[in-house]
């Protein structure tokens, strides 16, 4: 069984309005139920943390759907569909992320804080800088991240109108954007919330389908499976073998390697999927979710790497590459093939229901994202930092700080649509990886040494946020992702010096450095007391929110 020839094609003429009229159902059933849920409550603790009042299974359900964003269902089997082997290496790198995620930060970040990373620290140093740092870390993070997705809806809509154009993929990133301000201004955290829940659901359903119809297709020889997708992709056996993408070179494996890293210990400083912990009412309440997240996040990345090699091997790695050059196609042109290929009924509505699939995908992780960002400029910078106390010598009140959160959220929306009209040729699973190098650089160790290192001072935890955050972003701006290649944000010029693509396994070392080093020069003693009443708190709940 060979590839499929010749290339499929998005759906064409009168088949637009099928495929249009589902996203346009996506729409409006989360607008609906954000306009429902926006009306239960308008608190601080309703708009930054829904509440607190999910069930493990129904906060498993949101962490798994913060978590599976676009760089999972595109870009992840697009990689596969790619680079075979070395694709796989994502899924296996964002599953066993969730492990460091169970193990040690769950409960404790659940316990410490209130709403974002910044309030965990602030348990024990109560500085104003710390704060600053965490917050400023944080909305860098989700920028990052914010980038990707709307970079993947860009692709996935351009392929549903069956054309090129940029103008088309800048429209809708503009919408997309449009879209997440509108959840996060009206509805906030529970709003959010439900809206991960029903994309999860719509996610894995989608996925099951789709294994389904790629393992009927090869009668459930998963044999011949990777046989027909090793000839499809124009590699022959290498495609099964590690190093079609990172084995030509040093500075290639050194690449891989620190993908890996930023992969692995980047989820558990995402300030998107930490913010999930303080929707449940307990800590062990929060262990539960990650438990369901980890069996739905598995199931999925499973389905994954046969969705990869089931576009590899029915339509060709040469033809997923020509639909789009990152490979962010791959999936919806398999639904397409595996409904009848082009021009039939039941290959258009398959094609059209995955890719409302994705879009609801999108859709539902840029409203997690941009509710994190705001709540860590308006809770973190501006109530803790900025504006302490109001003109009238008053603390800020909860109240100011939702309406600083709704401002933030629609300025944050304009800055990542910006940024993401500069990215839309970088595939969506790799820019997701820079996100995570930042995040394991900045937030990860600055996290780890205030849950667990007695002597951890002010100047450390500081240092520890600049000394990862400064590095990594500085390096992704000098590497080949920026300029010096055909796929960089800036491909006429030329301005690298740095040779990896993912700065994790120079910047992710230095944030703990930085932190160390920061704490060991440090003329301040240590609070004793603070660091007991953090552990006691964390460890047993005592004093949580």
């Amino acid at each position: 069984m060979g590839a499929a020839a010749p290339p499929p094609a998005a759906p064409a003429g009168e088949h637009h309005g099928l495929a249009v009229a589902l996203f346009a159902v996506v729409v409006l059933v989360t607008l609906a139920i954000t306009l429902w849920v926006g009306r239960r409550g308008q608190a601080a603790e309703d708009f930054f943390a829904g509440g607190r009042d999910f069930s493990p299974l129904q906060n498993g359900f949101a962490l798994s759907g913060d978590y599976l964003s676009a760089a999972s269902f595109l870009g992840v089997a697009g990689l596969i569909a790619l680079y075979g082997y070395d694709g796989v290496l994502y899924s296996i790198g964002f599953l066993v992320a969730w492990l460091v995620v169970l193990m040690l930060v769950a409960e404790l970040v659940r316990n410490a804080g209130r709403y974002t990373l910044a309030d965990v620290l602030a348990l024990r140093m109560r500085h104003r800088q710390v704060r600053a740092a965490a917050g400023s870390a944080s909305i860098v993070v989700t920028l990052l991240y914010l980038i990707a997705q709307m970079v993947g809806a860009g692709s996935l809509v351009a392929l549903l109108l069956g054309t090129d154009s940029g103008q088309a993929k800048t429209w809708t990133i503009v919408g997309v954007g449009a879209l997440m301000i509108v959840y996060v201004t009206v509805g906030g955290m529970r709003a959010t919330t439900w809206i991960q829940i029903v994309k999860a659901f719509l996610l894995i359903a989608g996925s099951v389908l789709l294994t389904v119809l790629v393992l009927v297709r090869f009668h459930g020889d998963l044999a011949d499976l990777m046989r027909t997708a090793a000839q499809g992709s124009g590699a022959g056996q290498r495609y099964l073998e590690p190093g079609l993408k990172y084995g030509t070179g040093l500075t290639s494996r050194l690449d891989f390697f620190s993908l890996g890293l930023a992969l692995v210990l980047g989820t558990a400083g995402l300030p998107h999927i930490l913010s999930r912990f303080y929707t449940v009412p307990t800590a062990r309440a929060a262990r539960r979710s990650t438990m369901w997240a980890i069996g739905l996040v598995g199931a999925f990345y499973l389905m994954a790497i046969v969705l990869g090699l089931g576009a590899t091997a029915l339509i060709g790695s040469p033809a997923v590459r020509a639909a789009n050059p990152a490979g962010n196609t791959a999936v919806p042109l398999l639904a397409l093939d595996l409904g009848g290929g082009e021009g039939s009924t039941w290959g258009i509505i398959l094609f059209a229901l995955i890719s409302a699939i994705a879009f609801a995908t999108i859709l539902a992780v840029v409203a997690g994202l941009t509710l994190a960002s705001s709540a860590a400029f308006a809770h973190d910078l501006y109530a803790r930092v900025w504006r302490r106390r109001a003109g009238d010598g008053r603390p800020v009140t909860e109240h100011q700080e939702v309406l600083v959160a709704r401002v933030a959220a629609v300025v944050i929306g304009a800055l990542a649509i910006a940024l993401s009209l500069f990215a839309q040729q970088l595939n969506v699973a790799f820019l997701v990886g820079l996100a995570f190098a930042v995040a394991a650089s900045a937030n990860l160790p600055v996290l780890l040494f205030s849950l667990f290192w007695r002597r951890f001072t002010t100047r450390g935890a500081i240092w520890s946020v600049y000394g990862g955050l400064v590095p990594a972003v500085l390096l992704v701006v000098f590497s080949p992702v920026v300029s010096g290649s055909r796929t960089a944000v800036f491909p006429g010029l030329d301005f690298h010096w740095f040779p990896l693509e993912n700065p994790g396994l120079v910047s992710i070392p230095l944030g703990f450095l930085a932190g160390w080093v920061g704490t060991l020069t440090s003329r301040e003693l240590p609070d004793p007391d603070r660091y007991a009443e953090l552990e006691v708190r964390a460890l047993t709940g005592t004093g949580a929110a």
